[in-house]
């Protein structure tokens, strides 16, 4: 069995697949996605539909684009202009595909790898992040509570983990650090207005994991998130899976068995 994790696809269906005819993806094999599984791509429903098909072969962590759709389901704002959800919105089997979607969690934790979409904010050791995203996936997995996070989850502040901050606005920020974040200070206060090159930050702010005192410097993480990273190294212990298929960049798939990275143009 080799396990592939795959970055962005937001709903960039063919070159998925091809990536997985390439690499001969079998029944024994698993499939992990960063998230954003789904938006601003062509086949956001039948992307949707091939990873919900997958069953137990398949898993992810929620990206920013998912929740969103998510948050537009509950009518809590409607599409922009930009996004390409319709196709699920009005689908029949919407229903079933949301519902398993808002059950999928923030962080993923492997024997060698911890799996999010943007980053682990400089002060969260592996442990407190673990602690935190498992918050989360019970908020979500909630109707209630979900219905109370959607309603606010749109907003940048709280900017800085306070251990004091409280729900809701304690799952906001919990939800950007793991979904939105690029720059942050080293005391971790997020900046998220900036897309621009990692070498471009902010005054004060630095990438999330360029932080000398990051408590996760020693773990292995696997994000995405970033397409003006452009999957270009940026430390030994670090994978970044976004390349910007959605915009014209490949799309990368990591077999987390040898390391190696596969790539595919959109077709």
């Amino acid at each position: 069995m080799t396990t592939y994790v795959v970055g962005d696809i937001q709903g960039c269906l063919q070159p998925l697949q091809q990536l997985l005819d390439d690499v001969a993806f079998s029944s024994a094999d698993q499939l992990w996605s960063v998230g954003d599984i789904v938006n601003r791509g062509p086949q956001s429903l039948e992307t949707l539909r091939f990873c919900h098909g997958l069953g137990n072969r398949f898993r992810m962590v929620l990206g920013n684009h998912d929740l969103h759709l998510l948050a537009i389901a509950q009518g809590v704002r409607p599409p922009h202009r930009s996004d390409t959800l319709d196709d699920i919105l009005n689908a029949t089997d919407r229903d079933e595909l949301l519902h398993w979607l808002q059950g999928q969690p923030l962080l993923m934790a492997s024997d060698e790898y911890l799996i999010v979409h943007a980053g682990i904010p400089p002060q969260w050791s592996r442990e407190q992040a673990m602690e935190l995203a498992t918050e989360m996936h019970q908020v979500l997995s909630d109707d209630a509570m979900a219905r109370e996070f959607f309603h606010v989850m749109y907003g940048n502040e709280p900017d800085c983990w306070a251990q004091s901050i409280t729900p809701p606005l304690r799952w906001r920020l919990i939800t950007n650090y793991f979904t939105r974040m690029r720059f942050c200070s080293p005391e971790g206060k997020l900046e998220l207005s900036s897309k621009s090159q990692p070498h471009q930050p902010p005054p004060g702010f630095a990438p999330w994991y360029s932080h000398t005192g990051r408590l996760t410097k020693t773990s292995n993480i696997i994000f995405g998130h970033w397409a003006a990273l452009q999957g270009k190294f940026c430390g030994s212990q670090l994978f970044p899976l976004d390349t910007g298929c959605v915009w014209g960049g490949p799309l990368r798939l990591m077999n987390l068995d040898t390391g190696d990275y596969h790539h595919q143009q959109p077709l």
